[in-house]
């Protein structure tokens, strides 16, 4: 709240009241999220076989206690391609965010991905895809480093209980209105090592019309020959992903 000279210290105090109520954020606040990706990209590996995808969800924050909880969904192909059925992700997730000491910033929470009908548990080689983590960010300005640990089978893989994912990253506004996005990520696989792999993105976001916009690259070390889909598509191939994301 910027400080202000004045002559009379009521005025000092009544100007100062206005500024603060201007800032406050209300208790409880709910946003809703509708978008479009050219290819729904997770930790690297394609979800949509490089094809395009519609995402949405809502959130609900506790401004005075930094909890929070929300759902999201986007439509994907992975499960198809591993054998089962269903279309869509659906994520439900809850956790708590907010300051440690001054700037450095924590998050903790957990996370359930589901698959609705995704049949993969009476696919030979597979455990059924639905899977929960549990998480932890810590943060100092834009960057930010996050670990996130199954407590369940890990999308599909069996006997993957215990798998994590470590994420380090930062998003930098270099130019006013233009945010460099960084990522680097580490995916293990409890007794599947064979899967593990690395994954980087660097990419710029905007925001034009109260839509935010997305441009990036996206890589991976993932074996391709695990990776793959039955039609012979690298899920994990280096690749230029865009987005459009409108909140409300």
């Amino acid at each position: 709240m910027k400080k202000l000279l004045l002559a009379a210290a009521v005025a000092a105090s009544f100007v100062g009241s206005l500024a603060y109520a201007e800032d406050a954020k209300p208790d409880n606040e709910v946003s809703f999220n509708i978008g479009a990706v050219s290819d729904y990209r997770y930790r690297g590996i394609s979800q949509t076989r490089l094809d395009p995808a519609l995402q949405g969800g809502a959130d609900y924050t506790h401004n005075p206690t930094g909890f929070y909880a929300g759902t999201w969904l986007s439509t994907i192909k992975w499960t198809k391609d591993a054998g089962g059925s269903g279309n869509v992700e659906w994520d439900i997730y809850a956790g708590k965010r907010g300051e440690i000491v001054k700037d450095i910033s924590y998050d903790v929470g957990v996370l359930s991905y589901v698959y609705p009908s995704n049949g993969l548990s009476n696919v030979p080689g597979f455990a059924n895809a639905n899977t929960t983590e549990i998480y932890g960010q810590v943060g100092y300005g834009p960057i930010y480093a996050k670990y996130s640990h199954s407590v369940t089978n890990l999308f599909g893989f069996v006997n993957s209980k215990n798998s994590g994912y470590l994420d380090i990253g930062a998003n930098v506004e270099f130019t006013p209105g233009y945010t460099l996005n960084l990522h680097a990520g580490h995916q293990t696989v409890k007794n599947n090592t064979a899967y593990a792999y690395t994954d980087w993105k660097v990419g710029v976001t905007t925001e034009y019309a109260g839509v935010t916009f997305s441009a990036a690259a996206v890589a991976t070390q993932a074996d391709s020959a695990l990776y793959v889909t039955p039609q012979g598509k690298f899920t994990g191939k280096t690749s230029i992903v865009l987005s459009a994301l409108k909140s409300f």
